[in-house]
């Protein structure tokens, strides 16, 4: 694991000086450092709070408002929104898989990295550090792939989908996928800035800044080609690391969620008018209701197909994988409508039924909670900017999966990338008892 981390850091950090090397950067970067310190030393912006006026004295509210067990409050307001009745086989599914989830983040974290609290004989720390130059290179290359790859898609397309949405069902699949990277560049990108806060090299001013224009230039990509779940994951990476990087307060968070929240509504909602499928008279909650019933009903029919083993036994999962016939969402379609070209979402816990049944659900829901639960212990006890970064990601898109579920082939590797580093940890840690 070391020797591909250094390859990959070693070839990053060469194509980052490269790039960096470039006149075209150097134009770009001059310009934005000017626009920076205009901005940050204008009156105006000055004008803008820069604490909390809210003080509300409350741990969870404070230092716990993000931990693993926000999954399961996000869940029930999904299922509330829902508003539809489910079969009593299902709740009992549900229940299955909130136990399952809080009995591996809140329990099971307990008897791993319990040494961390302080350093050992040697004075390191009983974490793995990472180089914060490495760390950057990463982001910044993939941001730049990003970037090219947007670039493609429009050029393949001839146009943008959002002004054109006809133009969003042109879009590859392969082509679209590295565009996605922008957002890990982006959590990669503003985790280097909570190092860089931490160590007093940006103020706290510059930090905020620097969030909401990476933040805002990956809504503008994401946005051009009509995507709406990646832009939610793009506020929700910036709420979760300004959180524990301490630079966005418990006010801007209420109002960024708020903010998040609307824009998805208007977006869904003017898509669904672009495509005639509602009429300017329609309530614009409706979009988000109607899509809450609907993928309610499938996990309902998902749930009694799938029994309490399952009928695919690992190849759903496998359908992620590059050169399958379908993707998972094709297969939900076929196994619910028979039809084959139809993409539905099966939520969180979908996949985990259609695989292994209720005992997947018990089994995969575990997993989950304890994988979010030692990334959450590693940012308490380490305050570190890489594991911010980590878990801000992985809860990001648990968050996102309690609708969408866990199923494109990048998504799962962020989980398989930060599953490896805190495994890592937990052998590092027991070596450095000994």
């Amino acid at each position: 694991m070391r020797y591909i981390y250094s390859i990959i850091t070693t070839i990053c950090r060469k194509i980052e000086l490269e790039i960096k090397k470039s006149f075209l950067f150097n134009i770009i970067h001059t310009i934005f450092i000017y626009i920076e310190n205009l901005l940050l030393n204008s009156h105006i912006l000055k004008l803008y709070p820069q604490k909390d006026k809210i003080k509300i004295k409350s741990k969870i509210l404070n230092e716990d408002l993000l931990s693993p067990p926000v999954v399961i409050l996000v869940f029930s307001l999904f299922l509330i929104c829902g508003l539809s009745a489910v079969s009593s086989s299902l709740v009992i599914t549900i229940i299955i898989g909130f136990i399952s989830f809080l009995l591996g983040a809140l329990i099971l974290p307990k008897f791993f990295l319990n040494n961390r609290l302080c350093e050992n004989q040697n004075g390191k720390n009983k974490f793995i550090s990472f180089k914060v130059e490495d760390i950057y290179a990463i982001g910044f290359v993939l941001f730049i792939v990003a970037l090219i790859f947007f670039c493609i898609n429009i050029g393949y397309v001839k146009g943008i989908p959002l002004l054109k949405p006809s133009l969003r069902y042109q879009l590859k699949a392969a082509l679209t996928m590295p565009v996605f990277l922008i957002i890990p560049a982006i959590a990669i990108i503003e985790s280097v800035y909570i190092k860089y806060y931490q160590e007093n090299k940006l103020t706290r001013r510059a930090v905020r800044f620097r969030f909401l224009i990476l933040t805002g230039v990956g809504i503008i990509i994401l946005l051009f080609l009509a995507y709406r779940t990646p832009i939610l994951a793009l506020i929700l990476l910036m709420i979760i690391i300004g959180y524990y990087g301490k630079v966005i307060s418990l006010s801007e968070i209420i109002a960024l969620g708020l903010i998040g929240i609307v824009g998805i509504i208007s977006i869904g909602y003017i898509r669904s008018l672009n495509e005639m499928m509602i009429s300017k008279s329609t309530n614009p909650f409706y979009t988000l209701q109607d899509r809450a019933e609907f993928t309610l009903h499938v996990l309902d029919q998902i749930n009694f197909l799938s029994g309490y083993f399952g009928i695919m036994h690992g190849g759903f999962l496998l359908k992620a994988l590059p050169g399958s016939d379908y993707g998972p969402r094709t297969i939900v379609g076929q196994l619910i409508s028979w039809r084959s070209g139809v993409t539905i979402t099966p939520t969180l816990i979908g996949g985990m039924l259609i695989d292994f049944g209720k005992v997947g659900v018990a089994v995969g829901m575990c997993l989950l909670g304890f994988i979010l639960g030692i990334g959450y212990k590693l940012v308490k006890i380490s305050q570190d900017y890489v594991y911010i970064g980590i878990y801000a990601l992985i809860l990001t898109y648990t968050i996102l999966g309690v609708e969408t579920g866990i199923l494109d082939l990048q998504v799962i590797l962020y989980f398989a990338v930060g599953a490896l580093v805190y495994i890592a940890n937990i052998v590092y840690s027991n070596n450095a008892k000994k």
